[in-house]
């Protein structure tokens, strides 16, 4: 796990985020042990630590590494922006990355992509339109996406069934609330609320695992009283201060789409700029306050998590 981040698919980006990575790291490994105290399969071995695979206990410091079975995820076969999924497939039956990552909401914030595709009639609500403030879900939603492909895109279930190849959308979807139960259970303990996740699964030997990693800052959105924990602050930010680059990213991939290319990113007419000095260490330290809070553990000794959230609300305030 580095301190890298990328938002928007755009790879990454100038800068860096210290404590991201080893933030990430301890989320995902507490996370995966409490799904396997609840009984769902993962993919996971251990934190390293000294060289060794060992529990997240035995870890003296924030870990940066994982220990996980591997799977194998084939070349995906691509002309004009048509995949071959089935190539894919015959490439690696078992053993093998399912192709597609399952997103899991108990919440619409304010910035979610379902707002664009969807009425909240069609969510279980009972409005004819979004309000500007999140909202709660009657039920979890579960959605499915693209993983491997240039950009994601969101499926509607034939399409999603025929990219899943041997694996049944009720296996993925039955996993996925699993995972979702365990993480909202965890969130709600620590005065957080999880709003939404994504998982990737592997398929071994017939038997589907979370891969991947699963209940962080990247994979799901949290919120901490009205302050929004994950990486969406990142988006908001840049949405904000660069939204020239922003625009530019939307009209690259909407021209790659109509001309069916994947070089999206080489046509984009601008580049992102480095963040300012204090959002980096705002952002920063709100991942550390973040993961010592879910995981009960004062790994990183940065303070609290309300006051590393105060300041994080003032990067997206207006004005900010």
């Amino acid at each position: 796990f580095t301190n890298a981040y990328s938002v928007f698919d755009w790879g990454p980006m100038p800068d860096k985020i210290p404590r991201k990575g080893p933030s990430l790291c301890t989320m995902g490994a507490d996370t995966f042990e409490r799904l396997a105290d609840h009984g769902v399969p993962t993919h996971y071995q251990g934190v390293i630590v000294d060289g060794d695979p060992s529990s997240l206990a035995a870890a003296r410091t924030p870990p940066t590494e994982l220990a996980f079975d591997l799977a194998r995820v084939p070349e995906l076969p691509e002309t004009n922006r048509r995949y071959d999924y089935d190539a894919y497939f015959d490439a690696a039956s078992t053993n093998v990355l399912v192709p597609l990552e399952v997103v899991v909401r108990n919440a619409v914030p304010v910035g979610s992509s379902l707002r664009r595709r969807r009425s909240p009639r069609d969510c279980g609500l009972d409005q004819a339109n979004w309000p500007d403030h999140p909202v709660a879900l009657p039920e979890p939603l579960v959605e499915f996406s693209t993983k491997l492909e240039a950009s994601d895109r969101y499926l509607d279930r034939q399409e999603a069934a025929a990219i899943a190849g041997p694996v049944a959308l009720p296996e993925l979807e039955e996993l996925a609330l699993a995972v979702n139960e365990v993480i909202t259970a965890r969130a709600e303990a620590v005065g957080l609320t999880h709003q939404d996740g994504k998982i990737e699964c592997v398929l071994t030997d017939g038997t589907l695992r979370v891969g991947d990693v699963a209940g962080t800052l990247d994979e799901n959105r949290f919120r901490y009283q009205d302050q929004q924990l994950s990486k969406e602050l990142l988006r908001e930010y840049h949405r904000q201060h660069q939204s020239t680059w922003v625009e530019a990213v939307t009209a690259a991939k909407t021209a790659a789409r109509q001309d069916s290319r994947t070089d999206w990113r080489e046509q984009c007419s601008r580049s992102p700029t480095p963040l300012p000095t204090p959002v980096v260490a705002t952002v920063s330290k709100l991942y550390a306050t973040a993961t010592d809070a879910y995981t009960g553990r004062d790994w990183f000794g940065v303070g609290s998590l309300e006051t590393a959230a105060s300041a994080a609300e003032q990067l997206t305030a207006p004005g900010g």
